[in-house]
């Protein structure tokens, strides 16, 4: 009976805390509770559509849907490009007559999220172009309805979504590059205040007052502050306007701190002070690229790799899709979806409303040894090596760099984040960014490389020792070693200089990277602690975990079978000999349930 007073109290506390009037502060804001279904929901799609993906053109690491921000820059690569498929004449705005739509089929798409696994839906409804897939009273030439779709696609998709028991919800870019009360980017920061109350608020709240939408992702905040942006007016007034299930993402400005986190193609994180999710694509672009070669596309298997990670870190993922401008989803992107989806019809009961464990993963130390010729790297967001993690790994160059001309050169390093440089163990170079508070909304923008010089008299002929320690934290990973003398012009360090050993042989340096690598994750869920395995047993799955109760049965998911098991000197050992090649039905990890783990005896 006290059991039942105790829950009845706490419904009607969180009811009282969802239902009361939000004020437009970040007291009362944060005093309000993130909605629950968030972080049991685990995976998102995300999706950009729009204009750029007409031309679905960049650099095979950049972003597609910044094809105006390449055009108002007239990057060469960009406007070769377009000058040459589409004409000089051919502004942006016309893409508006190419993007039809025709097989456009929200139906299609929304069954898709379905089969992924997806439990809601993030739509572009505008992005920085300021073009809207909704009819927009603020943009009334510029969206979808009245222009080359003639379709509402906020609306269809919305419905469509919705009738799938998925909740929606919407990305909304707060400034636009080429809005005439304010060109973002160009137009100084500071002078935003204008489009903000004419255009910003109006806009939004108009969307949010339509549609009613789960979730706000806003973007582009970076340059202005949350007061600037009326951060706080507009996420109460939209907590007041949905109710209980809204939530927000927290790129609103500077001083919010507020939203659910959204790291964007990561390694993941692991703060679980709030909800998170990783955003990130299927390649490197979120807007279609038709540019990117097939390595850019993550694999299924290493696809469920990383949800399962992001997972067992307490956070989720947003995974994106870029259809192409006729509306239809490729094939490859369809492919990954669905891939993850039948992993989760079999394993979904480890990743669905689950929380972290008191330890998030097994880890291993990875290490990948090979010859580079230079050091002239930008791995963007990648990492070196498939084995490498993204983010927090380690490179180490050895070798011997012999210079032509007997003078003093100066050295001059390009690098996200640190790198030691010496020669003859002279330390020439020490740089660490040390980057604190950097946010990861403006991947983009977001590579700040910095330079640092120094200086060695070298030996013409001699061979100097040479080494080259560099680590990267997060973000973006890039070095490259540049050197100049009175008679050497500022250049890359030539693989030609560069030896492997004392006597000249062999051009280039050695290199050791080096990270961590998670083996095994754990989630939780009720009384069970589920293992998912990234590496599959052969014979026996060692955890290095507490002693679980007596009456804990092990269960592998793929065939609901049941194994032995048995705890000695502070493992528990499951043997895993039993299982055969026929009960694999999972690709990329596999889940062994200890059921009621965690009942006390």
């Amino acid at each position: 009976m006290k059991k039942t007073i105790l829950i009845t109290i706490l419904i009607i506390l969180s009811i009282n805390i969802f239902s009361q009037n939000i004020e437009p502060n970040w007291e009362s804001i944060k005093s309000r509770p993130y909605p629950q279904w968030f972080s049991d929901a685990k995976l998102g799609i995300f999706i950009h559509w729009g204009l750029y993906s007409v031309p679905a053109y960049c650099g095979k690491e950049q972003y597609g849907e910044w094809y105006l921000k390449g055009m108002m820059e007239q990057t060469p690569f960009r406007m070769e490009f377009h000058n040459r498929v589409f004409g000089e004449n051919f502004e942006y705005r016309d893409f508006d007559k190419l993007f039809k739509a025709e097989l456009f089929d929200a139906d299609e798409w929304a069954d898709i999220f379905k089969r992924s696994g997806a439990k809601y839906v993030l739509l572009v409804s505008k992005h920085h172009d300021g073009y809207c897939l909704w009819d927009s009273e603020y943009a009334p030439n510029w969206n979808s309805v009245v222009g080359g779709p003639k379709r509402n696609i906020v609306d269809e998709l919305t419905n469509s979504v919705r009738r799938n028991n998925m909740k929606m919800g919407y990305y909304y870019s707060l400034p636009e590059w080429n809005n005439p009360l304010h060109v973002w980017t160009k137009d100084p920061h500071d002078s935003i205040g204008n489009y903000v109350e004419k255009h910003m608020i109006p806009q939004f709240k108009e969307l949010v007052s339509r549609y009613k939408p789960s979730v706000i992702f806003a973007d582009g905040e970076w340059f202005n502050t949350a007061e600037q942006w009326h951060a706080a007016e507009l996420i109460s007034w939209y907590y007041n306007t949905v109710g209980e299930e809204a939530i927000v993402n927290d790129r609103w400005g500077e001083g919010a701190d507020y939203g659910f986190r959204t790291p964007e193609y990561s390694a993941g994180i692991t703060q679980t002070d709030r909800p998170w999710a990783e955003c990130r694509g299927l390649g490197r672009s979120f807007g279609l690229n038709r540019n990117e070669p097939l390595e850019n596309y993550i694999s299924s298997e290493d696809l469920i790799k990383h949800f399962a990670k992001l997972v067992a870190a307490g956070g989720g993922l947003t995974l994106n899709v870029g259809p192409a401008a006729d509306g239809k989803i490729p094939l490859l992107q369809q492919e990954r979806l669905i891939d993850l989806g039948i992993w989760l019809e079999t394993n979904g009961e480890a990743i669905y409303a689950t929380k972290p464990f008191s330890k998030f993963y097994e880890m291993k130390d990875v290490s990948v040894s090979r010859i580079d010729e230079n050091i002239d790297f930008n791995w963007v967001r990648n990492s070196p090596d498939p084995e490498i993690s993204y983010d927090d790994f380690t490179a180490k160059w050895i070798g011997y760099i012999v210079p032509e001309f007997s003078e003093e050169y100066t050295f001059e390093v390009i690098v996200d984040d640190a790198a030691k440089i010496l020669i003859d163990n002279d330390v020439i170079i020490d740089f660490d960014k040390n980057i604190t508070n950097t946010s990861e909304s403006n991947a983009q923008e977001g590579q700040q490389f910095n330079s640092s010089l120094g200086k060695k008299k070298l030996i013409a002929g001699k061979p100097h020792k040479i080494t080259i320690n560099y680590q990267e934290n997060n973000l973006e990973a890039s070095i490259k070693l540049f050197w100049s003398s009175p008679s050497v012009e500022k250049e890359i360090v030539p693989s030609s200089n560069f030896f492997l050993k004392p006597d000249k042989l062999g051009n280039g340096l050695n290199v050791i990277y080096e990270s961590e690598k998670p083996t095994l994750c754990y989630t939780v869920k009720d009384n069970n602690l589920y293992a998912i395995c990234l590496d599959f047993p052969d014979d026996e799955l060692i955890l290095s975990i507490d002693k679980p109760s007596k009456d804990m049965r092990v269960v592998f998911l793929d065939n609901d079978s049941e194994l032995k098991w048995k705890f000695n000197r502070g493992k528990l050992i499951i043997d895993t000999s039993s299982i055969k090649f026929s009960d694999i039905k999972s690709i990329g990890a596999w889940t062994f349930k200890l059921e009621n783990y965690f009942i006390n005896e």
